[in-house]
């Protein structure tokens, strides 16, 4: 199994082979996208995209943490995290893409 990464120019490059569009129409088409899904998640709302997976702000408590070096004790703030949870549909394709 290869590790690569796929990119935002690797997205719009699909968009413009798939959909037509042209190299720049493709490229600001996917960054007019993310755009949308980062304001809503940095907005507090959910997003949730069919077949894929919901993303989710959740806000995490202060609480004290330990220095797994030290051991010593430290406090870590209330922060914001960012969740994700894969539809049953994207489970079953990244399983099935496992048994090749």
């Amino acid at each position: 199994m290869s590790e690569s990464t796929l990119t935002r120019m690797d997205l719009a490059e699909a968009v413009f082979r798939e959909v037509g569009l042209s190299r720049n129409e493709s490229a600001e088409l996917v960054e007019s996208v993310l755009r949308h899904i980062s304001d809503a998640l940095a907005g507090g709302e959910s997003v949730k995209i069919s077949s894929f997976g919901t993303f989710n702000v959740r806000t995490k408590s202060a609480r004290m943490g330990r220095n797994p070096k030290t051991g010593e004790e430290v406090p870590i703030s209330p922060r914001r995290v960012l969740t994700f949870r894969p539809s049953h549909l994207m489970k079953e394709r990244v399983d099935a893409g496992n048994k090749r």
